[in-house]
């Protein structure tokens, strides 16, 4: 009996947290995925590299800040976060996120990180 093989799940975030349901919606999804022990990495880029950076705060614009949910990423071992190092050049953002564990990736890598990944979930 061969053993089944291990596809990878990536959920790239490319929107600003807020900005839409769509942060929140990744969010949820890599959670479920990490439930149930799937391999699953999160991938931030363009805009959705707001959502790392400290001192986002969704009461300011009466929404529930979800991202101080990331925390938990190391109880659904959720441990492969890469970020784009462009995208925070291109915002003037420095590596000031509120969780440990992210990648930072120039833009080749993160690209060539990202095709390791059979299946990409795009928010």
């Amino acid at each position: 009996m061969t053993k089944p093989l291990n596809k990878l799940t990536a959920i790239l975030n490319a929107k600003a947290p807020y900005s839409n349901a769509a942060g929140k919606d990744a969010l949820d999804i890599a959670l479920i995925f990490g439930s149930f022990e799937q391999s699953t990495s999160l991938f931030f880029q363009g805009d959705g590299v707001w959502q790392l950076i400290q001192g986002q705060d969704g009461a300011i614009i009466s929404v529930k800040d979800y991202l101080k949910t990331f925390a938990a990423f190391e109880f659904y071992d959720l441990e492969n976060i890469y970020i784009c190092q462009e995208s925070l050049s291109e915002r003037g953002l420095t590596a000031d996120f509120h969780i440990e564990q992210v990648a930072v990736l120039a833009s080749k890598e993160f690209a060539d990180k990202l095709a390791t990944h059979h299946t990409i979930l795009r928010f």
